[in-house]
């Protein structure tokens, strides 16, 4: 496949399709979770009771919330991009369920609070903290599929250490833009929510 700025290619070259694609991905998720709201409650009525315990043994304002919401985000990267190469299940179910929860519970809390409590909830981390998982995850998808391909040609496969570092590259830069996502939620936005 060719290399060019124009067309999709496995070496991941290419990235700004990678980043269309899990934004899709993401979008995806969001009409499941706005489609199925009964579903959706079902499945995550256990995980919302264990993250408002979470919630209430982290707290606003507390140094070890923002590190342990910092490390949670990153250790779901590295897990999906680790795990990409399997047939891309991990970083695709990311952004499926990130975006199918994130707008479960945007309904919710419109329907409970308002609109302006959603937003004053999501927007100050959420501006931050939805394009790290994007660049991450889509850094996840380019190299999985250079992973699957180089196992079929041969080609492919020395085109695999230049993308790794090229996705390696993406995944830092989504790492680094979960710091100040975490502080911010930690210490910003609970203001919002008062």
């Amino acid at each position: 496949m060719s290399n060019t700025g124009n067309s999709l290619d496995t070496t991941g070259s290419n990235y700004k399709w990678w980043v269309i694609i899990a934004v899709c991905w993401f979008g995806i998720g969001i009409a499941l979770g706005l489609t199925a709201p009964d579903i959706t409650g079902e499945l995550l009525t256990e995980d919302l009771t264990a993250l408002e315990e979470l919630g209430t043994m982290l707290g606003p304002f507390q140094f070890t919330t923002a590190v342990f919401i910092f490390l949670k985000n990153v250790f779901a990267l590295l897990f999906s991009f680790v795990f990409s190469p399997i047939i891309l299940l991990v970083p695709i179910l990311a952004l499926l369920v990130n975006g199918w929860v994130l707008s479960f519970v945007s309904a919710i809390v419109v329907q409970e609070e308002s609109f302006g409590y959603l937003l004053g909830g999501i927007l100050p981390h959420g501006i931050i903290e939805i394009p790290a998982l994007i660049i991450g995850e889509a850094a996840a998808l380019s190299f999985g599929i250079l992973a699957i391909t180089a196992l079929f040609s041969k080609k492919q496969r020395s085109l695999l250490l230049p993308g790794l570092k090229r996705n390696l590259r993406f995944l830092l830069i989504a790492c680094i833009l979960l710091i100040p996502a975490a502080i911010i939620e930690t210490y910003l936005t609970p203001l919002f929510l008062t």
